[in-house]
């Protein structure tokens, strides 16, 4: 699977793309835990949701946020983030002008990330949302909220 570097709004970020043969595959993004306590596109959990999809058919990119790994940048609050996750979609579909159908995967932060990515890209036709931090973070824009998806929490 391709290391890939692509450009994001505060320098390079730091990709793995796993292609697939079809040019018609659809797509999915995954994005990391949060960046201040660990969190990397190598997490257990995101490499899982990467492979997941890859098997179910999917062409798929995880990336490190900016300033985690080789990504350039400093945290920034979840904004920034977005910002590099809105950049790690478009980066993927400049590759992928086939395909019809686009997920976006997150766990924890990452799926915070997510659930706001996806209410601003309606191109985005499903979700799925690990661990998502209802307990640090307003969730309430999701209301209604614009795809189906899964959304995974547990003790």
């Amino acid at each position: 699977m391709p290391e890939v570097i692509f450009p994001g709004p505060e320098g390079r970020l730091e990709g793995r793309y796993h292609p697939q043969k079809e040019r018609d595959a659809p797509i999915a993004i995954v994005l990391h835990p949060h960046p201040q306590f660990g969190g990397t596109m190598n997490h257990k959990v995101v490499y899982n949701l990467h492979y997941a999809f890859y098997k179910m058919g999917f062409t798929v990119l995880r990336f490190n946020f900016r300033g985690v790994g080789r990504s350039q940048g400093e945290y920034d609050q979840g904004i920034g983030e977005l910002s590099d996750a809105a950049s790690a979609l478009d980066y993927l579909q400049s590759m992928n002008n086939n395909s019809k159908h686009c997920w976006v995967a997150g766990f924890s932060f990452g799926a915070w990330i997510g659930m706001q990515l996806l209410m601003r890209r309606p191109e985005i036709t499903g979700f799925i949302s690990v661990s998502p931090p209802a307990n640090m973070y307003d969730f309430s824009f999701l209301a209604p909220c614009p795809a189906s998806g899964l959304i995974i929490n547990g003790t």
